[in-house]
């Protein structure tokens, strides 16, 4: 098979963004008077969107209040979304390669559209991005399928001839359910088994592999 595209998730898959994520949610907490969670907590809080972050941490008499906790997240995470977050080793070879393949690349993350934008200028602006789109209206969330196939089609692209990269279920189901090769990758938030559970047509410790099916 040709493949002619790679879409990316972003937090866990491109860069390691946990550190960042944990400190804005615990800033969230502790401004609305809730305990703080572990970064190990975190690996399996992040990934769903950041409604499902906080609905998942919260005891449900809580939840009403979830929009008051992302918006203490969002002030904080706009100030020290870089404090410690970076690419994870590799990346920048691979998105070295895809481009000297002269294939298209796009990112597709649950991050809040403007943050998906803002780390991408941050810590990727170096490579020519063919789309980025991070969770806004009028598309749901992955592992919803919409907004994949909304990039395969403005970039004029069959399903079929996209690699998916992420790290978690909901990347893999995303990329299933676009009709997407899957590619889970073992450096992200999650571990082998959801990777495998989840459909992943291959599962990869570094990017050799993926540079190999370019």
């Amino acid at each position: 098979m040709k493949y002619k595209a790679v879409m990316f998730d972003l937090d866990g898959t491109l860069a390691d963004t946990l550190g960042d994520i944990a400190a804005a949610a615990n800033h969230a907490f502790t401004q609305m008077g809730q305990p703080t969670q572990t970064l190990e907590r975190f690996r399996y809080l992040a990934g769903q969107g950041l409604a499902r972050l906080f609905t998942d941490a919260l005891p449900p008499a809580e939840c009403e209040r979830v929009e008051a906790y992302m918006k203490h997240f969002k002030a904080y995470y706009a100030e020290h979304n870089m404090d410690t977050s970076k690419l994870y080793p590799g990346i920048a070879d691979l998105l070295d390669a895809i481009k000297a393949n002269g294939m298209k690349m796009a990112i597709l993350t649950n991050k809040p559209d403007p943050a998906a934008h803002e780390l991408q200028q941050k810590l990727m602006s170096q490579w020519d991005w063919d789309y980025v789109l991070g969770h806004r209206k009028p598309y749901p969330v992955k592992p919803d399928p919409t907004s994949a196939l909304a990039i395969c089609d403005e970039l004029g692209i069959a399903p079929s001839e996209w690699l998916y990269v992420g790290d978690t279920r909901v990347d893999m189901e995303t990329a299933k359910n676009a009709g997407m090769f899957a590619i889970g990758v073992l450096w992200g938030f999650r571990d082998e088994p959801e990777l495998r559970a989840s459909g992943a047509d291959l599962i990869v410790s570094d990017v050799g592999p993926i540079i190999d099916l370019l």
